[in-house]
């Protein structure tokens, strides 16, 4: 504990906690459940903890996975992907999906989901989702440390070419109602979750300057 009563570390060192606080602080986080197909057709289903949106115009999502696992290799192969939206009601069911399978084996099945085929790119949606991102490759980067060394972590970029929303998440003037879905996010340690509801909303407007 430093003077100012703040806890100090530098990560190269170890952080001396009972666990690495980075992705609590971080967070909640969006979950990145990602579907994708190899070159034979085998499907794909996985969730990352490490995902977000960086771009509007055109859309751009990404997800960074520590190795290089089937859906890197898949979308790297194919060039293609679906991101679907975890809900509370899904919850069970995307951490089924994070089981470590034999490669080949189909995660869908194994989660006791259904596996919907995409309007322009092959990887197929979750159908129970409410929200899907057809997605296509746009960029996967090797993550390095600061003095230059490559790290055994894949930043994978995906422009977003088609939309899918159920209908009751929109309301009449057309805005997407991000409560009412009950997203589910990824927060630290080895277990946590959260969602969140319309009582926790404020609203805060850019200044006029």
């Amino acid at each position: 504990m430093t003077a100012d009563n703040r806890y100090f570390y530098e990560p190269s060192k170890g952080h001396g906690l009972a666990h690495d606080p980075l992705n609590a602080i971080v967070g909640p986080r969006p979950i990145g459940w990602i579907s994708s197909r190899n070159a034979e057709g085998q499907r794909n289903l996985a969730p990352y903890s490490f995902f977000n949106c960086f771009n509007y115009k055109p859309p751009i999502i990404g997800f960074a996975s520590t190795g290089w696992k089937d859906s890197v290799a898949n979308i790297v192969e194919t060039g293609e992907f679906v991101w679907n939206l975890t809900t509370r009601g899904l919850a069970e069911k995307m951490n089924q999906t994070s089981a470590m399978l034999p490669r080949g084996q189909d995660e869908f099945s194994f989660a006791g989901l259904t596996a919907k085929a995409g309007t322009i790119v092959k990887a197929d949606l979750v159908a129970e989702s409410p929200v899907n991102f057809e997605c296509k490759l746009s960029q996967c980067i090797q993550l390095t440390a600061a003095n230059g060394d490559k790290i055994d972590t894949w930043l994978v970029l995906g422009e977003v070419v088609a939309v899918h929303i159920a209908k009751h998440l929109l309301n009449a003037e057309g805005i997407y109602q991000t409560a009412l879905a009950e997203p589910v996010l990824r927060a630290g340690g080895p277990s946590a979750y959260y969602g969140i509801s319309e009582d926790l909303r404020f609203d805060l407007h850019r200044p006029q300057v």
